[in-house]
């Protein structure tokens, strides 16, 4: 946190200083955007080929063809998920939430990209469809589905109530799941955890500190957030202990509920799609 009071003078260009127009870091415009029209008009005649219901508190693997939609789904009440993404087959590719921050920004919605760790950096799913696209931002500076945030979990947890143990933060609930689908030891498992979409989960930083916050999400029950697979995925996703997170996020007090998957195969991928192949650097290169 910054001090309330500097320790040191206010130089004299200060204002000059601050008075600097930011740089977009990352300039997007030479980003191939995803042919939303022929991802959606895919969607006529799907079917449902999966489902998988994840219980309040815990945390569930699903996989999605390269191809197919799935849908994140509030069924019973205002709850937050927290989403992890794999190449089916090979774990050491997953979701980059720094990366998608940098290029797409603080909050996903419809046409953003997932995208994967160095040194694949590809696209992994694309965001089709999004009821909550109406929430935009608040007066607060709040959004939906944040990329800011990490996952909680019970080191953070330990740290900042003093010891407490805590075990189904949404980090203990992933790594159960994908010990479950891989076999893997727990303790192996968890290393393979790794910061999460925010589902539903409305967030932002405050203004006069910078601390990331959260409020109640506006997500009810029917609401749900799509995609489509870039590539063959196994999904992971844990239904967060704090419900809607409008008070806490590790607790066995607050008001929680399952989130639904549902996996829909389309009758034909959409015109001119094909998986996302690998990246364009050649690393070898600077390996020499």
């Amino acid at each position: 946190m910054k001090p309330d009071k500097p320790d040191h003078a206010v130089p004299a260009d200060a204002t000059a200083r601050k008075a600097v127009a930011p740089v977009i870091c990352y300039p997007v415009e030479g980003l191939p955007a995803p042919d939303l029209a022929a991802y959606r008009a895919a969607r006529d005649g799907w079917s449902l080929v999966s489902e998988v219901l994840v219980p309040a508190r815990d945390g569930r693997c699903f996989n999605v063809p390269a191809g197919h939609f799935f849908r994140i789904i509030s069924v019973e009440g205002p709850q937050v998920g927290d989403l992890n993404l794999f190449a089916a087959n090979n774990l050491g590719e997953r979701f980059f939430s720094g990366k998608t921050r940098a290029l797409h920004g603080t909050h996903l919605s419809t046409g953003d990209r997932m995208w994967s760790c160095l040194p694949y950096l590809r696209p992994m799913a694309t965001v089709t469809d999004d009821t909550l696209d109406w929430y935009g931002f608040d007066t607060f500076g709040g959004s939906v589905h944040d990329v800011i945030g990490t996952r909680c979990d019970p080191y953070t947890h330990a740290l900042l109530s003093g010891g407490d143990q805590y075990h189904h933060c949404c980090h203990s609930n992933l790594t159960r799941a994908v010990a479950a689908q891989t076999g893997l030891p727990l303790h192996a498992a968890e290393l393979h955890v790794h910061d999460v979409l925010n589902v539903f989960m409305c967030t932002g930083f405050t203004r006069d500190t910078g601390q990331y916050f959260m409020k109640a999400s506006p997500v009810r029950p029917g609401d749900y957030l799509e995609f489509m697979a870039e590539i063959d995925l196994l999904g992971v996703l844990s239904a967060c202990p704090g419900g809607d997170c409008s008070a806490e996020h590790s607790s066995d007090v607050a008001a929680c509920h399952p989130l639904l998957v549902q996996v829909f195969r389309p009758k034909a991928p959409p015109v001119g799609w094909h998986p996302s192949g690998p990246n364009a650097y050649d690393r070898s290169h600077g390996q020499e």
